[in-house]
């Protein structure tokens, strides 16, 4: 991290800490240098997760970006470090760099298509397919490289609150999965996908189901 730009741009942040909230008007947005960052979109009564951030990631663009409230509430979930970067700021360094404005593009365009794959991942009937398609989707999308695996900050709960299913059932896969050495949750809480390829491999039970079982 540039510590002349942390000493500009830079703010520190507790666990628990809330970064903004859904419908409140935005005028910042977040780039995390370390730290994991949850982010919770209400649904009925409750909040859902929707993702966990890790370093690199940026969040609250989209509303300094269109112009209209935050679409979703950004909670800290991990002590985090963040650059905060007011509209101005951001407005004249896409403006600056053709580097900037290229990797914001990228970064929307995957943030699009995780949501079309969650969209999908809701509709499917099957909970054990679900909980599946999520690991890989946060896995693809979210997920930070590790000595032992690719590292999803999402937990079990997190997962059952996202599929809409009961957390037992996300234990239950992810204690299959663990007997296969394919993934397993770590004592931060969240959950290590060891063999990715293996993984992609089980996304073929969407289609057959059965073979899960036994």
């Amino acid at each position: 991290m540039s510590e002349p730009l942390f000493s500009r741009f830079g703010r520190d942040y507790r666990a628990g800490d809330v970064l903004f909230r859904e419908g409140e008007r935005g005028e910042e947005m977040y780039v995390i240098q370390s730290g994991v960052v949850q982010i919770l979109k209400a649904v009925g009564n409750e909040e859902r997760p929707l993702a966990a951030l890790g370093r690199g990631e940026f969040v609250g663009e989209m509303a300094l970006l269109n112009d209209k409230p935050r679409t979703a509430t950004a909670v800290v979930l991990e002590d985090a470090k963040c650059l905060v970067i007011d509209r101005h700021t951001l407005e004249q360094m896409i403006t600056s760099s053709a580097e900037i404005a290229l990797r914001l593009v990228k970064k929307l365009a995957r943030r699009l298509d995780s949501a079309d794959e969650m969209i999908q991942i809701l509709l499917n009937p099957d909970p054990k397919a679900r909980v599946l398609l999520s690991l890989k989707r946060h896995a693809e999308a979210f997920g930070e490289e590790t000595g032992l695996g690719v590292r999803v900050h999402a937990s079990a709960q997190d997962m059952a609150r996202e599929v809409g299913i009961e957390e037992s059932q996300v234990r239950d896969v992810l204690g299959r999965l663990a007997r296969l050495r394919i993934a397993a949750e770590d004592e931060m809480g969240g959950i290590v996908i060891m063999d990715l390829p293996r993984l992609l491999e089980f996304m073929e039970f969407v289609e057959m189901p059965r073979r899960f079982e036994g």
